[in-house]
């Protein structure tokens, strides 16, 4: 009988957790570059009560199954879904959406690196490529383009006196591009990078929009846009959410269901208990 109460106990937390879940994704609905998660379930140890037998022929005999008594779930793992979505236009030249697969790379005044797919950039006083948390921006400036394929490092844009500039513009290529107020000629100024992971899946998820890389993610490859399988750049425009409303509040009925059914095997095994309690008097 206390079997089933820890049980139900666990089938609790896990609804819970799932609940937690849906909430996150529910309050990110309107999250630009926001990847929704899920969480996966997984049956607990099993205890045998009897094992399997082989049948016999001598005398003939059938075989029988295993006899085995669970212990309830727990959480297999909690993934996040890492499916593209839609692009929202903004009409701000420095707004970017990666048609495809890579990350921005940004860097942090302490040189920390961090990966995003919301390219809602700016350029600051001092020319810095930044975003709206004021962290750099890498790619290839004007001195090193054109940039080469694969570079195995990248550096944060910074585009001198860019108050000399107007009309900024970014390519599908990644490339900035702006009209030199003293000569009116159209200029390239640096070149955005894109990087890419073997196993996208594995990276660390940290809030203001950023993932880390983590040891199952894989090393992070570096290219151009639109080369070596990554994105090519559309400008104008941000990548929204991929949280799908209606899944969301399906999957919450369910998991409310589900909560209710384990809280009804607690009360329940609670009320044999106290049946059991009864019997002494």
């Amino acid at each position: 009988m206390i079997r089933s109460l820890f049980s139900g106990v666990t089938g609790l937390r896990n609804h819970q957790t799932k609940m937690d879940v849906i909430g996150n994704n529910i309050a990110n609905v309107n999250t630009v570059g926001f990847k929704s998660q899920r969480v996966i379930f997984k049956d607990l140890y099993y205890q045998t009560m009897a094992s399997a037998t082989a049948p016999t022929t001598a005398p003939v005999s059938g075989g029988t199954n295993p006899m085995q008594l669970g212990y309830g779930s727990a959480i297999a793992s909690i993934d996040v879904i890492n499916s593209r979505s839609g692009y929202q236009t903004t009409d701000v030249s420095t707004d970017l959406y990666i048609s495809g697969d890579g990350y921005f790379q940004v860097q942090d005044s302490m040189g920390n690196v961090s990966y995003t797919r919301v390219g809602s950039f700016e350029f600051d006083a001092d020319g810095n490529l930044v975003d709206k948390n004021g962290n750099l921006v890498c790619g290839a400036n004007q001195a090193d383009l054109p940039m080469p394929p694969s570079p195995t490092t990248i550096v944060p844009i910074q585009v001198a006196d860019i108050h000399t500039y107007s009309e900024i513009a970014v390519g599908q290529d990644g490339t900035i591009s702006a009209v030199d107020s003293a000569t009116g000629n159209t200029v390239i100024l640096a070149q955005i990078a894109l990087v890419k992971f073997p196993n996208p899946n594995a990276l660390s998820m940290q809030g203001n929009q950023y993932v880390k890389q983590t040891l199952n993610s894989g090393p992070p490859t570096y290219s151009m846009p639109g080369r070596n399988a990554t994105g090519s750049i559309i400008a104008n425009g941000l990548e929204m959410s991929n949280v799908d409303l209606s899944k969301e509040f399906t999957d919450m009925i369910v998991t409310q269901r589900g909560f209710q059914a384990n809280s009804r095997v607690i009360t329940t095994s609670d009320e044999i208990l106290q049946e059991l309690v009864n019997l002494k008097r």
